[in-house]
């Protein structure tokens, strides 16, 4: 199986590249000067922030960049072809690019949706290279993407093959967008982000995948990605660049445990580590380089409950038949209870579709409930009349995923900050900008950006700017949806230290919805981990993190990558079932969800929850 092909020269060699993109404010350089190769059977990852160049260099590779708007200026893209000898691909014509591209290059996108196309079945565009490429009938083609289906372990290929991209989900798509780069069994795969998107489980899986499909069939691969630990599962070899140059390489073993430069030693310290906190009962912001001797301080909170919910259950209806009538009900929130403490951080975990966004949203109404009790210090949020809800929204306010998509495009960032403040009357006149000045000294940004508008900005800084926007109103209650999971690991970890401080400063309390267990880990007091709707196990970090008793639980924490290429997670530690459907007809009857006490306040769901 494995080929026997001289391992000793490199499939790709990139040397000296250049990367130039015209603006209207003059040249802009995406890679300055990176040289790099990548043998047959090895996984070379390149690592960096989000601008350093790091996608640039492939799209280089595939010639891609100059549909992007970009110019080789300089250097040499060398690729060993498979009866072709060695051609430069900085210098080759399209035509010749179309043959080798996804015949002998295949490449992996970070966003599967936008990589398929949305009007053709998943067969249709698995077979389309095979039979442009390798010239194979309509009824060969398919039996090979049948094939593939099955070695991506995709649940019953054959419907998938007439399915649409919109009808799979994330992981599955995935997947799918991996069998069609691994279609012609390429020489060198490259892999853009390919797990940014997804959860701990499917990302752990499809991981594994890539390993043994590499191991199988010889492929080189370039693996793209700014997660540190998802390096130490995968990589032979490690780039790492900073501004578009290349900064340190080395083997995984180097870079981990004796980083040089001063860049990956930043980049490693912001990482945080599942497991880390052993052995501490209350959450602490992190060490960060260049910010040593900032004392850490654990953060208590107090024991007066600020938030109660009971029995909260959210179900959004299924309509169809000819008079869209009501024919089921997806099951979203399912009789979820839990406190939550003044100052204090209880987050939700839990994969895509478990209903942890829903149960965010139910509590500050912005989806209605059909049934629960939320009480807000004293405030039944429930009985609240329209007019007297927009008075209590003044206390929770709520952090979104995508900054850029919470930011008005067209309206400069101290107007939007100050938005709240205008539409309750909390300020008049100049204390207005005053009080937005303040909050852009809070989240740690310059007042000069606050003429800036959201596109001029980074991802971190846009994060800030919503956090700011958050805090204007001074709430006691932030619900936090998946506020962080978007950004690169040294500014995740300085907005982190940032939501902490200000918990230790203002007293905030924090709904932390996540599925990041690492990052939960660092920040909570408390620990929900919801399954199909469900919370199947609630309790204090500790005991959820050292003590794990529901086997959904255990099983995401087999699942989390740990930045430590020592301890690689094999593929026969992964055992995940099919999550099924939250969709049940009308007359479905729910068990309501009991608990088992197994510590104090550690609480384990005995209701069958379908896991």
């Amino acid at each position: 199986m494995l080929d026997t092909t001289d391992t000793t020269t490199p499939i790709a060699r990139i040397e000296k590249l250049r990367v130039e993109f015209e603006t209207k404010d003059g040249t802009v350089v995406g890679v300055e000067d990176v040289s790099f190769d990548i043998a047959p059977g090895e996984t070379v990852c390149v690592v960096g922030e989000s601008g350093s160049g790091k996608s640039v260099s492939s799209l280089s590779l595939m010639r891609l960049i100059d549909y992007g708007g970009g110019d080789i200026a300089n250097g040499r893209l060398l690729f060993d072809r498979k009866d072709g000898g060695e051609v430069d691909l900085a210098k080759t014509d399209q035509s010749l690019m179309r043959t080798i591209r996804g015949n002998e290059i295949g490449m992996i996108f970070q966003e599967p949706m936008t990589a398929l196309n949305p009007v053709f079945t998943v067969g249709r565009q698995l077979t389309e290279g095979l039979r442009v490429h390798r010239g194979m009938t309509k009824a060969q083609a398919e039996e090979r993407a049948l094939e593939l289906l099955r070695e991506v372990r995709i649940p019953e290929p054959e419907r998938r093959l007439a399915q649409y991209p919109h009808e799979l989900s994330g992981g599955m798509r995935q997947r799918v967008v991996i069998a069609m780069a691994m279609a012609c069994k390429p020489r060198l795969l490259i892999a853009d982000e390919p797990t940014t998107a997804l959860d701990v489980t499917i990302q752990a899986e499809i991981l594994a995948l890539m390993d043994r499909l590499k191991r199988e069939t010889g492929t080189a691969v370039m693996f793209i990605t700014h997660d540190m630990a998802v390096v130490a599962q995968m990589a032979d070899r490690v780039v790492v660049m900073f501004r578009g140059n290349k900064v340190e390489e080395g083997s995984v073993e180097e870079i981990f445990e004796n980083p040089k430069h001063p860049y990956t030693q930043a980049l490693l310290a912001a990482v945080p580590k599942l497991g880390e906190m052993t052995g501490k009962d209350l959450p602490e912001p992190m060490k960060l380089l260049g910010h040593e001797d900032q004392p850490i301080v654990p953060i208590t909170g107090s024991d007066e409950v600020l938030l109660t919910v009971e029995g909260l259950t959210t179900r959004f209806p299924v309509k169809g038949g000819f008079f869209r009538r009501t024919v089921a009900n997806v099951h979203a929130v399912e009789d979820v209870s839990f406190k939550i403490n003044k100052g204090q951080t209880l987050s939700l975990v839990g994969e895509s579709g478990c209903g942890k966004s829903s149960a965010g949203r139910s509590i500050l109404r912005l989806v209605e409930p059909l049934k629960g009790k939320i009480d807000l210090d004293g405030t039944d949020v429930m009985a609240l009349s329209p007019a007297k809800l927009r008075e209590a929204r003044r206390e929770m306010q709520m952090i979104f995923q995508d900054p850029f998509a919470s930011l008005n495009p067209q309206i400069q960032l101290a107007d939007q900050v100050a938005e709240p403040i205008h539409n309750y009357g909390t300020h008049s006149g100049s204390d207005v900008m005053d009080v937005v000045g303040n909050l852009f000294d809070r989240v740690e940004l310059p007042r000069s950006f606050m003429r800036r508008f959201p596109h001029e900005l980074s991802g971190g800084q846009r994060q800030r700017i919503a956090i700011a926007r958050a805090l204007a109103l001074n709430p006691k209650l932030i619900v936090a949806d998946e506020a962080v999971s978007a950004l690169d690991v040294s500014v995740q970890a300085q907005v982190i230290n940032l939501m902490m401080e200000l918990q230790a400063e203002l007293g905030l309390s924090y709904l932390f919805i996540s599925h990041d267990m690492a990052v939960v880990e660092r920040v909570s007091h408390n620990v929900g981990v919801m399954y199909l709707g469900r919370i199947v196990e609630l309790g204090p970090r500790r005991a959820v993190f050292e003590d794990p008793r529901h086997p959904y639980t255990r099983a995401l924490m087999k699942a989390v990558p740990i930045a430590d290429p020592r301890r690689r997670k094999s593929e026969k530690d992964l055992n995940f079932k099919p999550i099924p459907s939250p969709i049940h007809p009308l007359d479905y009857k729910v068990e309501p969800s009991q608990y088992d006490e197994v510590s104090p306040g550690h609480f384990v769901l005995t209701t069958d929850s379908g896991y």
